[in-house]
This record gives C-alpha cells, structure tokens and sequence, in this order.
C-alpha cells in the first residue's frame, strides 16, 4: 500500500474507495441469489476498516490475561450483539493477570541516547527509574568460573542474547556485495555458535541462565531477536520473577554490546512500569447463528483473538477476527436462517498453546461429531493463497463443489492441496484436525509476515490490507453459506501418513491436552 499522505479521514475513505475495485463486474458461476447478495453485502457496506481500525488502534493488544483481551472481548460481544448475532464468553480455566505500563530506556553514558525498546511479557517492572551499568555476559571456561563471576552482575543490567553485526537485511548484503556478503554471513554464522557456547559454558539452558541471574539480583536482562528485517524485533515472554526483562532492537541492543566490548562504560536507565493482577478468567468469545434444519450439525468460523502485546495484534490475529466477525456480520444480514448451525469461535491463548480451541474440542464431545467443516484464519493481511485439505481424502471434492460456485475473482490464483497432509500445530485448525474433524487453514500471501509482523513490535493497523482482508471476508463467508447449505456431510476418511524426513509410515496428529492455566512451563 503507497504512503497517504492526506488527513486521516480521507485517507480512510480512500482505503475504502480501492477496496471496492474488486467488485467491478463479479463474474457468478451460477444464479445463487445468496452468493449474490454475499458478494453486495461484503463488498459495497462492508465493515472491514472500522472493525480493524478499532480492533487495533483503540483497544489494541490482547495478552491473554490483560485488561486488553477483556477490552476486546467485551467490544466483540456488544458489536455482535448491534447486528442481532448473540456472543457470549466461553471460560475454561485461569491465566496469569499482566498489564503493561509505559517502558522508556535511555543511554546516559558515554552519550545520551534514547534506546528502542520494551518490557517482554509478564515482565516485573522497575517501580521506579533505575541506573546501573551495562555489562556483557563473559566467555567462561567452566559452569564454576560462571558462578565465581554471578556476584559482579548484581545490581547491573546484563545482555544475554547474541548481538547481530549488523542490523541490514541479509538481502541487502547479497544485492549489493556478493563477495562480502559471503564473508559476512560466515563471519556472523561462526560468532553466533561462539555465543552458544558462551552461554553453554555457563552449564545452563538459556531458561536456566536468566532463573539464575534473576536470583543472583542483576538490575535487568537486556535481550534482542531480530528476524532480519529493518526496525524488527520479536516480543515473547520473561522468565524472571524480580528482574525486568527488556526486548531492544537490533541496532540499539548492538550499540550497548559494543560499547560494553570494549570497555566504554555504557550506563542505562530503565523506568519500566506493569502490574501482576493475580489469576484471572482464561475464555474464548463464542458467537452463534442457530440452524434451522439441522441445527445439531455445525460450521465453524474460527481465528484467535489473543495476541502477543508489544505492537497491536494488527495481523496476528487482527485480521483473521475481523474476517471472523464481518463473515458473521453478512451472513446474518443475507443468510439469517441457516440450514445448520453456524458458529464464529474466538479463541484465547492461542500463543500459548492453542488453549482457547483444545480446550473448546475437550469440553464439547457432543458438538464433534455435528461439525461438518472449520475455517481457520491466521497468518496475516494477504489475500487468501491457499487451502489444504489436511489429509481428508474426500474434503477436495466438497471444497472443488464449493470453489465452482465463488467468482473467480476470490478464488483465482488459490492453491487447492487435495488430499494434503494434516497440520499438526501452529494454529487453531490443529486442535480439530487432530481429533478427525475436516478444518481447513485459509493461507494468506506472504506480505513479509515473518519477517515484519509475526510477534513483533511493528504488527500495527498500518500493516493491514483493508482490500484484501475485505475479500476474504466475503470469500469465507461464501464457503461457510455452501458448507451450511451442502445437502451431504463432509466425509472424515483419513489419508496414510508418511514421515515427510524418511517417506516411513506415520501417525496422525495427536491431540494435546490444553494448558488451562499458567505453569512453570510458560514462567
């Protein structure tokens, strides 16, 4: 998307003035009255820009257990609620309470500068602002050289992640030095086993390392994961109790490594602010269209509404709520009295674990049977790209029926994987596909989204493509209105599975028990 350079208003009308492009002459397969007024619906009145806008820049991220994931669910029941769709919160079971205060990091020696930065989740604060020199975990020749060394980092901030050489894009180094590039990434590649080895030196996992400095009363723990493109870093979690953990960007975690190297004294003060909030409810937003016929059979609509927290949650899983929720919106509107039921599941602690949907499949035995497809939506703002059947031998001929029917417009250039093998993680449709229900992945174009967005503090509103978000809207809420109307089940035989390293027989995914509450195992 071009940088606007209007005033926000009229930059908004302008995203949605180019997302209505994609309307211009749809060509219908057949005369499906519903599939018309799907297109119209979605299309000409959709809701994809104000659901989104909201969704990222007034309530933001949403850590499981964070006022943020209350504030998102509580918007998401009363929007469902404004369009005659009843929403409720599903709990099943407790989280660690957390919310982030306001982190502000700045060098004060050898020069001033303010440093990029932020707390990782469920972080201590400072309570206060705290000065204290800047130290680089040592080389060590032994575990016990290690713990003779523990008493100097009291009370100093420790950096105890690889620091990058340089904070460039690999593919710049390779466009424009090809020879230097290669020395480069040797020179880079040797380094970081280096640091391996400084850190297993210590005879602790990095887990273990950074229990062990909490305890030992250093002031905080300096850490950087770029993902190698600009301005990037990756925000997970801290393993402290008392310290604060603190994410910096590549280029400043860098500059407070060199300068620490070679002995210049790098002093850093650290205000960060966040309060724990005890346990509290762990639950997923269910929202439901009743069916008519055969109201015991279901379809499900399915994306998580938790995100990491150090950006927005724009694409991850913004995107896929806001598909979620409008495909809902429209299908009330056109399609109110569906044949079976069709349910829209949001789903918390996904970035744990895939809780939220492991713990809906554990609790609903009797709804298993009923389902007759789930779509799943996760990975990004892109058009969808592709669908897999997931290793459901007769699921391609159900999806081929459906596609025939959608305007090429929305299918053209999708990727249809048939049989396909059965995905046994990395989003929600897992935790239905290990217990043999036919659940689909709806797969974005890229959009650099593991390189800009995935987990890290540049995933914002900004990001997002209301065009495309905007068709695979309308796409899913096509596919969920032919799979609610197919007058034939959606048969569940398995495909054999074959190791994907040996080609030897495999297993089906095995379903994991949710974590239903926190544990040593994320703290």
């Amino acid at each position: 998307m071009r940088p606007c350079r209007l005033a926000v208003l009229a930059c908004a009308g302008l995203l949605a003035h180019a997302a209505v492009a994609i309307a211009q002459q749809p060509s219908f397969p057949t005369d499906d009255p519903v599939i018309r007024r799907i297109w119209e619906e979605g299309m000409e009145r959709s809701q994809v820009y104000p659901l989104s806008q909201v969704l990222a820049d007034s309530i933001g991220p949403r850590l499981v257990g964070s006022p943020g994931y209350d504030a998102a669910a509580d918007w998401l029941i009363r929007t469902y609620g404004s369009w005659g769709i009843p929403a409720r919160r599903e709990a099943y079971g407790n989280w660690r309470g957390w919310e982030r205060g306001t982190t502000h990091i700045d060098l004060l020696q050898p020069r001033v500068r303010t440093l990029e930065g932020t707390m990782l989740a469920w972080s201590p604060g400072t309570g206060r602002p705290v000065t204290a020199p800047v130290v680089l975990l040592p080389e060590f020749r032994s575990a016990a050289d290690f713990q003779a060394w523990l008493p100097q980092a009291k009370g100093k901030y420790v950096l105890v992640t690889f620091p990058e050489p340089t904070c460039r894009p690999d593919e710049q180094w390779l466009d424009f030095t090809a020879g230097g590039a290669r020395q480069m990434l040797a020179q880079r590649d040797s380094a970081r086993q280096r640091w391996h080895g400084r850190i297993a030196a210590t005879g602790l996992d990095e887990r273990g390392l950074l229990h062990r400095l909490d305890s030992a009363g250093v002031a905080g723990i300096l850490t950087s994961a770029w993902i190698g493109g600009y301005g990037t870093m990756r925000v997970l979690w801290a393993n402290t109790e008392r310290a604060p953990a603190l994410a910096l960007s590549c280029e400043d975690y860098g500059l407070l490594a060199r300068l620490a190297a070679n002995g210049q004294g790098p002093l850093v003060r650290v205000d960060a602010r966040a309060k724990f909030l005890g346990e509290r409810p762990a639950y997923n937003v269910i929202a439901e269209l009743r069916g008519t016929e055969l109201p015991d059979e279901t379809v499900i609509l399915s994306a998580h509404l938790d995100s990491w927290d150090a950006g927005s949650g724009a694409t991850d899983n913004g995107t896929g709520t806001v598909i979620m929720a409008e495909a809902m919106r429209i299908l009330k509107a056109v399609y109110p009295n569906p044949r079976r039921t069709i349910i829209a599941g949001h789903w918390g602690s996904e970035e744990q674990g895939l809780n939220g949907s492991r713990a809906f499949v554990a609790d609903h035995p009797g709804l298993l049977d009923g389902i007759q497809a789930v779509f799943n939506q996760d990975n990004g703002t892109g058009r969808i790209a592709r669908i897999s059947a997931q290793g459901f031998i007769g699921a391609g001929e159900h999806l081929a029926r459906w596609f025939s029917r959608i305007p090429d417009q929305l299918t053209a250039g999708i990727d249809l994987t048939f049989p396909g093998n059965p995905g046994g993680g990395g989003s929600d449709y897992a935790s239905f596909v290990c217990a043999g229900i036919p659940a689909f992945g709806l797969g974005s174009a890229s959009w650099d989204y593991f390189a800009y967005t995935w987990h890290t503090n540049r995933d914002t509103f900004d990001k997002v493509s209301i065009d495309d978000v905007r068709a695979n809207a309308v796409l899913t809420a096509m596919l969920v209105y032919l799979a609610a109307e197919d007058p034939e089940r959606v048969p569940r035989d398995r495909r054999i599975v074959a190791s994907r390293r040996t080609g030897e027989p495999g297993s089906w995914p095995a379903c994991s028990a949710p974590a239903r509450s926190s544990t040593s195992r994320f703290f």
